[in-house]
């Protein structure tokens, strides 16, 4: 199929209807050749300063981008993108979103021009049948994509979309709803969830940022939150609003930690996780971030 007929079919889906089946979407996709299927990650994207910063976790992301083969497309799931409803970024050309404030001017000079993929975001919208996923033309790149992903790719070579995390729905529901996403994995794209396993900014210890400090009730939530990933028991993770005090004060609210289940949902069985960036900041946040490795 060539590439005009491919947009043309693409035009044309939303006309199937929800009667559309996988095998039939990918016989669709046919041009889009599959590929080695994809690792998946996480990654604890921390202040925004970390994208002008050299310290050791800008390092640890570069060092995870020379690992992995370099993808087609990028598909993130940001902390900083809640919505009602599912929404994919769907423009030819994302502009860099500087959704903070109080930071020095170099950071907001930064940009990030990564192409779009108008094609990624239709495939990966017929592709969820669990909700409606509308297409959207306004948001963009932000800080939780790419402050990260600007050291995995820093050429901003790599076409990338977002989706949204629907702020109305429980945990076990954007499990549930990633799965869905999971043969992209096997046509050259890399699903990255960013956010922060442990996040309670109410909490930063201003006066320990330098150093590497975390409060008792972190350590264990951290601590937890890594014996549940390392021996593949996930539903304590989806169940976190019942684990405890720890994990009441590691997730105060849900944003951060949502986008780490959308990652563990996409490990298939016998796949390998490993962590980096395994390190506490200001108390009450970690940077800690894994990788699920093919098989």
């Amino acid at each position: 199929m060539d590439r005009k007929r491919f947009l043309k079919s693409l035009a044309l889906l939303p006309l199937i209807g929800s009667t559309m089946n996988l095998k039939d979407l990918n016989k669709m996709t046919s041009s889009m050749s599959n590929t080695d299927k994809m690792p998946v990650l996480f990654l604890g994207h921390g202040s925004p300063m970390n994208a002008i910063e050299e310290n050791e976790f800008v390092q640890g992301f570069r060092k995870i981008g020379k690992e992995i083969e370099k993808p087609n497309a990028i598909l993130c799931i940001s902390a900083h993108w809640e919505t009602r409803g599912t929404y994919v970024t769907a423009m030819q050309n994302p502009p860099t979103i500087h959704d903070f404030g109080g930071f020095p001017q170099a950071l907001f000079d930064i940009q990030y021009p990564a192409p779009g993929s108008p094609e990624l975001a239709n495939q990966t919208k017929q592709l969820i049948t669990k909700t409606k996923v509308e297409l959207d033309d306004k948001w963009g790149l932000d800080h939780g994509a790419w402050s990260v992903i600007k050291h995995l790719y820093p050429n901003a070579d790599i076409p990338v979309i977002q989706m949204s995390i629907d702020y109305t729905q429980p945990a076990h529901y954007h499990y549930e709803l990633a799965k869905q996403i999971s043969a992209l994995r096997q046509k050259g794209v890399l699903i990255i969830g960013s956010g922060n396993m442990v996040h309670n900014l109410r909490m930063v210890a201003w006066n320990k940022l330098n150093e590497e400090f975390a409060f008792d009730w972190a350590t264990e939530a951290n601590e937890k939150m890594k014996n549940h990933i390392l021996s593949d028991d996930f539903q304590p993770l989806i169940d976190f609003k019942s684990q405890g005090r720890a994990f009441d004060l590691a997730i105060p609210t849900p944003e951060h930690y949502l986008p780490l289940l959308y990652t563990l949902a996409l490990r298939e069985e016998k796949e390998e996780i490993t962590l980096f960036n395994d390190k506490p900041v200001g108390g009450s946040l970690t940077m800690t971030s894994l990788k699920i490795e093919p098989n």
